[in-house]
């Protein structure tokens, strides 16, 4: 039994590494270094929704879903779908990336006109998850994301894919969808946070 439990706990214990460390897409992560100042940008088109050939085949099961049980909830749900992007997804982002750094050492905000530098989060897969109360699951997003001069998109500095990132959080009482998945992009700022720590040295 002591060596079932040891075998799970390494095979999640890889999972966990392989979902933190980003496979390159282009240029190198050294290209980062002495840079400081980076504007936001979040795109979310094209998402994949697992079990779902697109986000509006996603959107119109669930709005048709709640609509049964109750009228109204189904757009109430669409409309929150949307806005949990810019009004929890993004400011969790943010906020986890900043508490990396105390002394300020990085100013990345959208709409950061200043900066010469562009950071693109493309989230490519979006998971949900859910909590049922006896049963539940994290949410999880795959994200690109893609390092650029703000003026000259095409030049790109670096670019990496972060996949399976999840997001756990509230001790196991995350019943919202919006609160689970905002814990995947705190989750994907520290991860990322991490890496520039790394190239700073």
């Amino acid at each position: 039994m002591k060596k079932q439990v040891l075998v799970f706990a390494l095979i999640l214990a890889t999972l966990t590494m392989y979902a933190q460390k980003p496979k390159t897409i282009e240029g190198k992560t050294k290209n980062l270094k002495g840079i400081t100042s980076y504007n936001l940008e979040f795109d979310y088109s094209d998402v994949q929704i697992p079990k779902y050939d697109s986000e509006e085949e996603f959107l119109e099961d669930k709005m048709a879903k709640r609509e049964e049980k109750e009228a109204g909830t189904g757009e109430k749900f669409k409309k929150s779908w949307f806005a949990d992007r810019e009004n929890r997804y993004e400011p969790k982002f943010k906020e986890s990336f900043d508490k990396r750094f105390d002394e300020g050492e990085f100013n990345v905000s959208k709409d950061n006109t200043e900066a010469k530098y562009t950071i693109k989060i493309h989230t490519t897969k979006l998971y949900a998850g859910y909590n049922v109360g006896i049963v539940r699951r994290n949410a999880e997003i795959d994200a690109v994301l893609t390092i650029y001069e703000t003026e000259n998109p095409s030049t790109i500095l670096w670019s990496g894919k972060y996949s399976k990132v999840q997001g756990a959080g509230a001790m196991g009482f995350d019943y919202d969808s919006g609160y689970r998945i905002s814990e995947c992009y705190a989750k994907l700022a520290k991860e990322f946070a991490k890496m520039l720590k790394k190239v700073s040295k």
